[in-house]
């Protein structure tokens, strides 16, 4: 048997923890260099999939449609869609529906309903807006006269709020679809609330309206 020297035998001890330094990093660290780099292509994969979602959601819309239309509720549409696009997406419209007044082509923004009256809701009393879109009208709706200058804006049809200072088509319209959802208004400065009448166009107004 060969009998090593202290110094062979420190110089073969150097060796073979080379070697085994060198096998280790050539298996293990091959693995872990694998992991790291799946982790990070499921990282990046990960990142792209919530990019694609937030880019499908700056391009799109959600709508309520109600009504006659075979599928009520809320739709997704993409941006500049319009209401024949939302019709579509609840299933087209049933036998008793009426779309006769509705203009098919208004291009819809997120939030917005969309109520597709029947044949029976046509023959009721209502306001329609420049969509084709109805609002219920007020029965006691009040008519303005000489001695009763001051529009009441809980019962004011369209026309009625027009003829208000600064109040055009579309921000009547406002004022009847935010008088639709929110209810009536508790007082004259509520006004400001609907979208497009800040302080300079209330304080034009607010001298001739009232609420009831």
């Amino acid at each position: 048997m060969y009998n090593f020297s202290k110094k062979q035998k420190i110089i073969l001890g150097i060796i073979i923890t080379i070697v085994v330094g060198f096998v280790f990093y050539y298996v293990y660290g091959k693995e872990e260099a694998g992991i790291s780099s799946n982790d990070l292509e499921n990282d990046i994969e990960m990142q792209e999939e919530q990019n694609e979602k937030q880019d499908f959601s700056d391009n799109t819309i959600l709508v309520h449609v109600s009504g006659a239309v075979n599928k009520e509720g809320i739709v997704e549409l993409k941006i500049n869609s319009r209401i024949s696009d939302a019709i579509d997406k609840a299933e087209g419209v049933r036998e008793d529906a009426s779309i006769e007044d509705i203009n098919l082509a208004y291009k819809l923004e997120d939030g917005m309903k969309i109520h597709i009256p029947t044949k029976q809701e046509r023959k009721e009393p209502h306001i329609t807006t420049e969509s084709g879109v109805t609002i219920e009208a007020e029965k006691n709706t009040e008519e303005i006269s000489p001695k009763n200058a001051k529009v009441n804006i809980n019962t004011a049809t369209q026309t009625q709020l027009e003829t208000l200072p600064g109040i055009g088509p579309s921000t009547a319209i406002k004022i009847l679809e935010y008088r639709k959802e929110k209810g009536k208004f508790t007082k004259v400065e509520d006004l400001k609330e609907v979208s497009g009448i800040g302080e300079a166009k209330f304080n034009k107004v607010k001298e001739f309206i009232v609420v009831k």
